[in-house]
């Protein structure tokens, strides 16, 4: 009939502008997190005259495998409170603010603030990690045919930033110093916070 609009009418438009404001947050955000996690176990095993904590091979992997498994396992958390009360767009920018004073934290000297840090990125990818991907598909309809290209290009900004985390962080923290490193991390996430679409829910 004429004056009916198609049953997809947006299918072959190309894509929404918050998909690239999530690309570019979590390509920050992967940047930040590939970097720090490279230079984690350096940082514990190296001796205290080099900026470490001079701690055994054995005691730094045991606490980077106890935060490796908790990153995996906070996101189920995370999904859950997002849900249920706050919002996946809140839960993904309280999640970014936490990881990023997280990275800030990790270039402070001292084992408490380590820990404490080890703690707010643990928390803060819990919140950010399942609810970005999340929002990658609530910009598209069920039947939309962009929605797996929009996943594409969404991962690619996940490759991208671990590429560029051990140009950076890498490079900054065996170069310079391992705090320098880490507080390049802090700066990857702020980059990506100013770009997370916030409006709605």
């Amino acid at each position: 009939m004429v004056g009916n609009p198609p049953a997809n009418p947006v299918a072959s438009e190309g894509h929404p502008k918050g998909l690239y404001l999530l690309f570019t947050a979590e390509m920050w955000e992967r940047m930040s997190y590939y970097g720090m996690r490279a230079l984690l176990v350096l940082y514990m095993t190296k001796s205290v005259e080099q900026g470490g904590f001079g701690w055994s091979k054995a005691e730094a992997l045991s606490i980077y495998g106890w935060y490796t498994s908790l990153v995996y396992l906070t996101p189920v958390f995370g999904g859950y409170l997002a849900d249920r009360f706050i919002g996946q767009k809140r839960a993904v920018l309280l999640g970014g603010v936490l990881m990023m004073l997280g990275h800030f934290l990790m270039a402070a000297p001292g084992q408490a603030a380590f820990f404490a840090a080890l703690a707010l990125l643990v928390i803060g990818n819990g919140f950010f990690k399942p609810n970005i991907s999340t929002q990658v598909g609530q910009l598209y309809g069920p039947d939309d045919s962009r929605r797996d290209r929009a996943f594409t290009i969404f991962y690619m900004g996940i490759n991208t930033g671990a590429l560029l985390a051990p140009y950076v962080c890498g490079t900054l923290g065996e170069k310079v110093g391992f705090h320098y490193g880490f507080a390049s991390a802090g700066v990857g996430m702020l980059l990506g916070l100013p770009v997370l679409p916030l409006r709605g829910d």
